[in-house]
């Protein structure tokens, strides 16, 4: 079979301070190209949108009707960049008001089954929920009409609408960019050569030369971050890599999460064994700026110092979570990786296991780990978690947790309590307990 394909970003740097005449130029064009956006968001991101979203191309040729790439002097290279980030950003902001609708919709106990099902299928069903919004009759391909009105027979429509609708205006709010030093570049913009980058500008047919830090050289999207303020430019390149494949990975490994320790294997094998100090720490100094900020508010303090201070704290944290997975990876050589669905997912938990989940399941430490295992080929398996921190991994009575031990009321059994926990991930996983899996 042939190798995963993955989207990997890198950057270049420019390596020389930018002019301020050069950097007034490309300044100018992400201003513009955050109107354009922001002009998209206007016109397109309602409900009278919805049916031109897809594949796009109704809205490009209504934008090159208004006028206002004339009217901004913006090349069309950018332009259309614009008008198709924005349509992105709305797309994305449409599937959060809808998940979170049908999220609302599950939980809500005033609606029967048959009601519930019939929300779901017009959240589900594009044309179907473009048309409700829209007060449209509702018109489907033959095979799919004919479910709908079965749906329909059973549900009260007119009542569902209307809090469809309602929902709607509830949770979607109309996207807006206030950044002003982003702008996107198609490959037709720009050239490289003599160790930099040539940008096009507003100005027909003139370019102007950025150095860079390196000789990297890629012909595909790029995006460019300006920092006017230290006059120089950082651009993101995205590039489609292979998964890797390792031959001598070749084991199973089950692991358990923690709030001071990073992750515990099933064999008893601890990783990040300072995660908790070093939270601690990165916590604590925030805790300590923001209140001091809250105190000074009146004299003006500035943001700048303590938003360059915290960016290096987080670099140093992320540099420890990569360096240590990393660690784990190329130590315990997995090919399968066991962890238990956290809570917050559906499985229960309690108020120190979600502190762990809080960190794991939103945060940066659970998606470093997805992506090198994407990387390097390694499949993540999710077992059923419910109450697998309190049983015993011998003999699989229910014990108690006390400064780290577990104690088994049964087997009188003390272990490591993260340890007993990992084990717990691989008796599940053995019986067939398995919720996800991630390739």
């Amino acid at each position: 079979m042939p190798s995963e394909m993955l989207c990997r970003t890198v950057r270049q740097y420019s390596s020389t301070p930018i002019s301020g005449e050069d950097m007034k130029k490309l300044l100018e064009i992400a201003r513009d190209y955050g109107k354009v956006k922001n002009y998209v968001y206007d016109r397109f991101g309602g409900v009278g949108g919805l049916g031109m979203l897809y594949p796009g191309y109704t809205v490009q040729n209504k934008m090159t009707a208004s006028g206002l790439r004339t009217a901004l002097g913006l090349p069309s290279v950018y332009f259309y960049l614009a008008v198709f980030d924005a349509l992105r950003d709305i797309r994305c902001q449409w599937t959060h008001t809808r998940t979170k609708i049908l999220r609302l919709t599950g939980q809500n106990d005033n609606f029967s089954e048959d009601d519930k099902h019939y929300l779901r299928f017009l959240l589900r069903v594009n044309n179907a929920f473009e048309a409700v919004l829209n007060q449209k009759p509702i018109e489907l391909p033959a095979q799919i009409q004919n479910q709908y009105e079965k749906l329909a027979h059973q549900a009260d429509t007119q009542r569902l609408h209307r809090y469809l609708c309602r929902q709607v205006r509830k949770h979607h709010a109309r996207l807006h960019t206030d950044c002003v030093t982003v702008f996107s570049v198609s490959e037709r913009a720009y050239r490289y050569g003599e160790h930099g980058i040539y940008l096009a500008i507003k100005e027909k047919r003139r370019r102007i030369f950025v150095p860079l830090t390196d000789n990297n050289q890629y012909t595909c999207q790029l995006s460019i971050k300006l920092y006017p303020g230290e006059q120089r430019l950082e651009i993101a390149v995205p590039l489609a890599v292979s998964a890797r494949k390792y031959k001598d990975y070749v084991n199973q490994v089950a692991i358990a999460p923690g709030m001071y320790t990073m992750l515990t294997t099933d064999s008893g094998h601890k990783y990040g064994e300072a995660f908790g100090v070093r939270q601690s720490q990165y916590t604590k100094w925030i805790w300590e700026r923001n209140k001091s900020y809250c105190r000074n508010r009146e004299d003006n303090p500035g943001r700048s110092k303590y938003a360059a201070q915290k960016k290096r704290l987080e670099d140093r944290l992320h540099g420890y979570i990569n360096q240590e997975l990393n660690r784990f990876l190329s130590e315990e050589k997995p090919k399968v990786i066991y962890l238990a669905k956290l809570p917050g997912t559906g499985s229960g938990g309690g108020r120190r296991t979600n502190r762990a989940a809080a960190m794991w399941q939103r945060g940066y430490l659970r998606r470093r780990l997805e992506w090198k295992c994407r990387q390097q080929s390694v499949e993540i398996v999710e077992v059923l978690g419910n109450g697998i921190s309190r049983e015993c991994s011998h003999c699989g009575g229910t014990g108690s947790r006390k400064k780290g031990i577990f104690t088994c009321s049964i087997c009188g059994a003390a272990l490591d309590e993260k340890t007993n926990t990992a084990a717990n991930v691989r008796k599940r996983a053995a019986s067939g307990k398995i919720i996800k899996k991630r390739s």
